[in-house]
């Protein structure tokens, strides 16, 4: 697998897992009648931060691919 898929992949993987949050907090907040900022800012608390920094780990690792990939490219 070459740089750039192994790059591509890993920003997939961001998106995904950053997208998986929302979803988790709207699937949680299902139930109740009126919605509001605040309480769908309650839901994103009770899902937590491992989505969140496993995105952002997995962002930086894929731009880190893609970096390393154009940088070996025009040696």
């Amino acid at each position: 697998m070459s740089k750039r898929a192994a790059g591509t992949i890993f920003c997939l993987i961001s998106a995904v897992l950053f997208s998986t949050r929302y979803i988790a907090a709207a699937i949680f907040m299902s139930s109740v009648l009126s919605w509001d900022a605040s309480l769908f800012s309650a839901g994103l608390e009770y899902v937590g931060t491992p989505l969140l920094w496993g995105s952002i780990i997995s962002l930086i690792v894929g731009i880190g691919y893609l970096l390393w990939a154009e940088l070996s490219k025009g040696k």
